[in-house]
């Protein structure tokens, strides 16, 4: 049995998120609490351990509530590069649906790729989208979060 890690939150932009049931999992063994946040158009369930937050439909509205109630050392789980890139400023861990971890070193470059695709499809031109999410990103992901949360509880007991 693994021993508690406190002091942080995960945090899901739950809208998208393919890997629900893997942060709850996961989260679970270590005892970490978990806050998903979708909005209304969505819907989740809590569980022990999993607080669900429902918000306005608005564009960004789920994106600013998470980005509002992130602290430093937290861990969220987006693959909006945006929100990342505001929860990375706040000293959050931000980890992909696929297991990647997003760093500061690298945002600047994911949000101009990222910039130049719309760019691309506004003047009618076509971007691939992302790949179908398979069982090895899937396990890629469970093992990267339980990887954080183990060294998070190494950290812990020093």
């Amino acid at each position: 049995m693994n021993m508690p890690v406190t002091g942080f939150t995960i945090l899901v932009d739950g809208d998208a998120c393919p890997v629900k049931r893997e942060i709850t999992t996961t989260a679970a063994q270590f005892h970490v609490p978990v806050l998903m946040v979708s909005s209304y158009d969505h819907r989740l369930e809590a569980a022990e351990g999993v607080q669900v937050l429902q918000v306005d439909r608005g564009a960004d509205s789920v994106d600013l509530h998470i980005v509002n109630r992130t602290k430093s050392g937290d861990i969220v789980v987006t693959q909006d590069l945006g929100l990342g890139s505001l929860a990375l400023a706040k000293g959050a861990i931000v980890l992909s649906p696929r297991g990647e971890q997003i760093v500061e070193d690298e945002i600047g470059h994911l949000l101009e790729r990222r910039h130049e695709s719309a760019r691309r499809r506004r003047a009618g031109g076509k971007t691939k989208g992302p790949r179908a999410l398979t069982e090895d990103d899937r396990r890629r992901f469970q093992q990267k979060l339980t990887k954080l949360l183990m060294e998070r509880q190494e950290f812990s007991q020093f």
